[in-house]
Order: structure tokens, then sequence, then C-alpha cells
């Protein structure tokens, strides 16, 4: 998708630890009145709308967020949606618009991001992945998560920090430090950074039991 094509003002869905990045899929099962309406109208029209992550109970959410679009919909006879939403960009939001929809509406800026849009091949990143990779398998064995560390090692180092950041149980401020990092490398360093604390952490819990 070209940069011009973008939505200048988008719908948004904010959702505690549902955060995403771009080229991955976040599915979702939508039953909410508010979000109902927010995927009927998005259906209407180009089917994208933003997540972001709440930071408070007092309607306050964090500036950065990422756009998806909705490659699959699915309505269940209980009259929820199941869908897929792929990332395409992250945003940052400039305002809040006034809306008597359900839903909740601003105004946002892809600026900063305009690199997701490209493709960003292994080669040109100066980071080690394969020791970032090892460190990632002892994390997801000690939180007792299976997956197939075959498929870990497929992804670039891109899709594999957002992947890992999508699926782990940190928390929400960390996800958005991973979110708001500019570039792959600050991303994998900052990565690096929590789950190096983390395997610390469950050391040091298992040595106090």
């Amino acid at each position: 998708m070209i940069e011009k094509k973008l939505p200048s003002n988008i719908a948004i869905f904010p959702l505690s630890n549902a955060i995403f990045f771009p080229r991955t899929i976040l599915p979702l099962n939508i039953f909410e009145d508010r979000y109902i309406q927010l995927v009927n109208e998005c259906m209407k029209q180009e089917r994208m709308f933003g997540m972001v992550q709440p930071k408070n109970k007092k309607s306050q959410v964090y500036e950065v967020g990422c756009l998806g679009k909705i490659i699959s919909f699915n309505e269940t006879p209980d009259k929820r949606f199941i869908i897929n939403l792929e990332g395409i960009t992250r945003f940052r939001i400039k305002k809040e618009l006034e809306s008597k929809k359900l839903y909740r509406e601003f105004s946002v800026n892809y600026s900063e991001f305009l690199n997701d849009l490209k493709f960003v091949e292994d080669k040109i990143i100066k980071f080690d992945k394969d020791d970032l990779l090892k460190k990632i398998i002892v994390f997801l064995d000690k939180i007792n998560f299976n997956i197939n560390h075959r498929q870990l090692a497929e992804f670039n180092l891109d899709e594999l920090i957002s992947n890992i950041c999508m699926i782990s149980p940190f928390s929400t401020e960390e996800k958005q430090k991973l979110i708001e990092a500019l570039k792959v490398e600050d991303k994998a360093k900052l990565l690096d950074e929590i789950i190096t604390s983390s395997l610390f952490e469950l050391q040091e819990n298992k040595t106090m039991q």
C-alpha cells in the first residue's frame, strides 16, 4: 500500500495487550456493540481500522498504534464477528475526532513510520539474529509456551520480533516501547533487553522457591 492511500482519519479499537505490527495477523473476536458497529462500517469502506493500547481507565490511549486491514470476516450464529486483521503500518495519533458513533475516531499521522511499508532484509540489519533467537527459545520454554522452533527460525528479524512481542506475556509498557521503536535494530536491542531481564527474574524466582 502506498502512502497516499493511507486514511488520515481512522476508527480506533483500544485493547489491552493486543498490540500488533505491520505484516502480522491479529485474530479478533468482536462482540461489543460499538465494535460490531466499527467492523460493519469498515467492511463497507476500505476495511481498515487502528489498534492501540489503552493507558488507564480514564479513556486515555497511547499515541502510537498500528493500522490494520480486515482480511477475513465471519459472522457467528450469536451475531459475533470473527476477523483477522493484517498489520499495514504504525501511526501516531494527532487528535480525537468528535463523533456520534459508538466507537472512537482519531486523526493520525504515518510520517515517522513510512519504513513499515518496505520489506527490510536481515543482511542489512546490524544485529545478531541467531543469538536473539536462542534467547527467545529459552524464554518461551521457561514459560511453557509451546511453539515450533523451526517456524521461528524462518522469520526474518523484524517478523520474529513482532510475533514474539505479540504472543509473549510482556507488560503493556514493554509492548508499547517495542511498537514505538523506529528502527529494526532498536526494536531488536529492546527485545533482547526485555527477554534477558525476564530470564533473570524467572531464575531469581526459582532460586527463592
